[in-house]
Formats: structure tokens, C-alpha cells, sequence
């Protein structure tokens, strides 16, 4: 496996930079691509969770490439606050239980 590499750009070259077509980790689920990049900025904090880390990560068969914040990356590794789905699924299966 290769060792991660840490690639710096200043703002100069930012030109070098091409954009590409992109999907959201939602959409990702349960697919799988070649390569993945994953950006990270402080300022989307309410995105920054580890399930969402998580699935990014595992989306990419032989490459992944997070890019932004060091400190983004620490508090989405650190954020484990799942949030809590409104499905009323155990309600429904007590009702459906009651019934048959």
C-alpha cells in the first residue's frame, strides 16, 4: 500500500487545478469509483462527521485524496454524533407484531 503523500499548493497555482464532475457521499452509497477526493473545510462543519468520512473513504477502489484543513479532518475524525433517524420503524414494528 502506498504511504500517503501531502501535495501543497500556493495560490499561484491554483491554476493547475482542474475541476471534474463530482457526486455527494449520499449518492455514494453502496457505490464504488476508481478514485475519490474528498475536500474538507472547517467551514462546512455540519458535514464534518465520521460516518461521512467514512463512506467517502471506503467509496474508492484504488485511490483516495482528501484535501483541505488538517483541523477539518480532526473534528470530522472526532465527531461521532450520528443523527438520530425519525423513522417511526420500531413503532411500526410493534404495531406490526400487535396485529399479526
Amino acid at each position: 500500500m502506498e504511504q500517503p503523500r501531502k501535495v501543497t499548493y500556493d495560490v499561484a497555482e491554483l491554476d493547475k487545478v482542474a475541476l471534474a464532475y463530482a457526486t455527494t457521499v449520499h449518492k455514494s452509497q453502496g457505490s464504488e469509483y476508481p478514485a475519490v477526493v474528498i475536500p474538507l473545510a472547517t467551514q462546512h462543519y455540519p458535514m464534518l462527521a465520521r460516518n461521512l468520512l467514512y463512506t467517502g473513504v471506503t467509496r474508492g477502489k484504488q485511490l483516495v485524496v482528501v484535501i483541505g484543513q488538517p483541523k477539518a479532518c480532526a473534528l470530522a475524525v472526532c465527531n461521532v454524533r450520528a443523527m438520530r433517524r425519525l423513522t417511526n420503524l420500531a413503532a411500526r414494528l410493534r404495531q406490526q407484531n400487535a396485529s399479526g
